[in-house]
């Protein structure tokens, strides 16, 4: 039986994250694209489900290389946000309104704010003020 050497193992290892990168860029790339006009398509926003689909609405927003994804989201009053640091460095969310304000999050730390009123709310990364992201909420 033929062994396998440290380096092997290691370009086999990496191949493999790379063929699961590959995929699952591919599958988000897919998603958006068949649901362009569900979810705002190229520019970012993207809606909650109906208030008749889910008691409890919440939309998920990723924190990761300097950015908030999606960037823009419009969501139903009532639903639950919570965004989620996915990079390296620590990231806050914050109200340019004061309505709300996270603690500095770490990597895969979570914020969540549930909006009630109608209106529009941007925010930002108090760290990195050039990150900012808006949540459009309809009643």
């Amino acid at each position: 039986m033929r062994r396998i050497t440290t380096s092997q193992f290691v370009d086999f290892t990496w191949s493999a994250v790379a063929l699961v990168v590959i995929v699952a860029a591919m599958t988000i790339g897919g998603a958006s694209a068949s649901s362009g006009s569900e979810h705002g398509g190229a520019s970012g926003m993207v809606q909650a489900p109906s208030a008749d689909t889910s008691p409890d609405l919440a939309v998920e927003v990723k924190i990761d290389n300097f950015a908030f994804t999606p960037g823009v989201i419009t969501v139903k009053s009532g639903t639950r946000v919570t965004w989620i640091n996915r990079d390296d460095i620590p990231h806050t969310v914050d109200s340019t309104q004061g309505k709300f304000k996270s603690a500095a999050m770490d990597t895969d730390d979570k914020f969540d704010f549930r909006f009630t009123e109608p209106g529009e709310y941007p925010y930002y990364c108090r760290m990195h003020p050039k990150m900012t992201g808006k949540i459009v909420v309809q009643p």
